[in-house]
């Protein structure tokens, strides 16, 4: 039985499924169990029944146990002494009883009574993995998870026998939509992880792939590895070949009507035209070029990662850099946007319409606005605040926190996501005629940085381009009422030493090794960041990277801010000083 199909029956009893993954702690399941108020446990083998079996199973209530796989007598004899434990065929059993049972009294003449499930029904709780904070149960209704089911296919158009490969955390809210999505619509999934990610585009070429922005990153890098360690005559011409599909593409956008602006102004007709006709005239030139590239360079890429129809990303921001590579070599990314509290997805690019830089039109029947950060005040076209939404995939509210609750949500059934962000203006000619009324987002209200000047910083921004750089593995800018910025940055170690030993003959000396990577890192952040208006001081260097595992992201493969400040408090204080 997969984690899906058992999901998905307990929401057809009317039950509501709590779903976390095996990667959480002890202590945090322990907390949602509890706090959901469950009063049984599904796991999915007896090797994480067993992890469980001191620490948690002794300190719940559940009436049962269901094991997805695995062979009942592994599991620890003492934990479950006095609990009944069903199998896969233990369940098929039950259900064939059941049915026979049913069966026996319609025979009868006897009429059961059932209790309809209803829409406003909670389907699901999922706990929010949050970058900071304590995880809050989010109420999902019957009708949030249809919603995303009835809409999602103006976004991926996709037919019966598509292949689509997903690695997101099984019971986190995109995966699901996505999950609950391809299974009505005839097509197959492929479930895959980050050791297995290449290998598995390769041999199952799928025509979607699911994920969040960290994979396309992934791939991103690894692509370019391959091309820098081809021959200096090959990586040459193929670097050359993208930088020109590049031009070829921002050429294209101003004549396809696809320029993002924030400027509620519209053009002046003559400077559209003659910008148009040079546009149109570049792209011809660099035609030949580019098409020189798709079968020099880019049908290999295809060829080994697949991708045929499109990448959907979501759960974090994608990298400028990485969505402009990706169109350029004939891979379409359509990025989208949503939160738990909204089942997940609320706006996304569409395949004709798929405007880099940006998260997309709203998802039918949603509503978004922009509204002053401190008044509250609903905002232009084109000006910055804080994204709200309205519809039918916003939640019921936090299980058991109204006080929550009435925080995220108004009277009005507005949501605040705290996300910042802006509504490109409509404009009917010009450059920018087809991006009226999608969504641009630009970081979190809560990770926005104040300095000691006054002066609010988005983070993201710059972690975005600071990552870039090679040597560069991850990074967090810091500097909260500061006076200046730092960051904690996890470098690259072979490119970094391989750029050291470039720079300098080190001769073993480990303190003179550290002390011209640091250096390394210097440069790189000025080089990177030249034209930014903010710069970064100081910066610590740690070997640990960000990972799921050590609980310094989050299982969407974001950065937990709090918990990295807080693990390097010390050293932040010390860098400062």
């Amino acid at each position: 039985m997969s984690v899906a199909s058992c999901r998905s029956r307990i929401m057809a009893t009317g039950a509501i499924n709590v779903v976390r993954g095996t990667k959480s702690s002890d202590e945090e399941l322990f907390q949602i169990y509890s706090h959901s108020e469950s009063i049984a446990l599904v796991v999915d083998s007896p090797q994480f029944f067993n992890r469980l079996a001191e620490t948690f199973i002794s300190r719940i209530n559940a009436r049962f146990i269901v094991l997805l796989w695995g062979d009942k007598s592994s599991l620890n004899s003492k934990a479950v002494m006095d609990i009944p434990v069903y199998d896969y065929n233990d369940i098929t059993e039950l259900g064939r009883e059941n049915r026979n049972a049913l069966c026996y009294s319609s025979e009868q003449g006897r009429q059961g009574v059932f209790e309809a499930i209803t829409p406003e029904d909670v389907a699901t709780l999922i706990y929010t993995s949050g970058t900071s904070g304590a995880p809050k149960g989010v109420m999902l209704t019957h009708r949030n998870l249809l919603h995303q089911i009835n809409n999602m296919w103006e976004i991926v158009p996709a037919v019966p026998g598509d292949r689509f490969l997903s690695m997101l955390p099984p019971w986190h809210a995109y995966e699901r939509s996505a999950e609950y999505f391809i299974l009505t619509h005839g097509t197959q999934q492929i479930y895959s992880s980050v050791k297995y990610l290449k290998a598995d585009l390769q041999k199952y070429q799928p025509h979607y792939v699911f994920s969040v922005p960290l994979v396309y990153e992934t791939l991103y890098s690894s692509i370019q590895r391959q091309i820098s360690s081809s021959s200096p005559a090959r990586k040459t011409v193929a670097l050359a070949l993208i930088k020109i599909s590049l031009l070829y593409m921002e050429a294209k956008k101003i004549f396809e009507g696809t320029v993002l602006s924030k400027n509620p102004v519209k053009p002046s007709s003559i400077s559209y035209m003659f910008n148009c006709l040079w546009a149109r005239i570049v792209a011809a030139l660099l035609w030949p070029l580019h098409n020189l590239a798709k079968m020099l360079v880019y049908k290999k890429i295809h060829s080994t990662i697949g991708i045929s129809k499109a990448a959907i990303s979501g759960g974090g921001s994608l990298p400028m850099h990485v969505d402009k590579f990706f169109e350029a070599i004939g891979i379409k990314v359509q990025n989208g946007y949503g939160l738990t509290e909204t089942s997940p997805a609320v706006a996304a690019r569409r395949p004709f319409c798929n405007v880099l830089g940006t998260v997309g039109h709203p998802i039918k029947h949603t509503e978004i606005k922009i509204v002053d950060i401190e008044t509250g005040e609903v905002l232009p076209d084109g000006s910055k605040g804080i994204v709200k939404i309205k519809g039918p995939p916003v939640m019921k509210g936090y299980y058991k926190n109204p006080s929550a609750t009435n925080n995220a949500l108004d009277q009005e059934g507005w949501f605040n996501t705290g996300d910042i962000g802006w509504i490109a203006p409509h404009h009917a000619t010009g450059p920018s005629r087809k991006c009226g009324g999608i969504l641009v987002l630009e970081g979190r209200a809560k990770d926005t940085i104040v300095l000691a000047t006054g002066e609010n910083v988005e983070p993201a921004e710059l972690e975005e381009i600071a990552s870039r750089s090679s040597l560069i593995d991850q990074i967090m800018v810091i500097g909260q009422d500061r006076r200046r910025l730092g960051a904690i940055v996890v470098p690259n170690n072979n490119e970094a030493l391989a750029a050291a030993k470039r720079k300098s003959s080190l001769d073993g000396n480990n303190d003179e090794a550290k002390d011209t990577v640091m250096n390394l890192l210097y440069d790189e952040l000025r080089t990177w960041m030249a034209g930014c208006s903010f710069q970064i001081g100081p910066i610590l260097v740690v070997e640990e990277p960000f990972t799921i595992d050590n609980g310094l992201m989050t299982p969407t493969m974001k950065i937990r801010r709090d918990r990295v400040a807080a693990k390097y408090q010390s050293e932040i204080e010390a860098l400062y000083e």
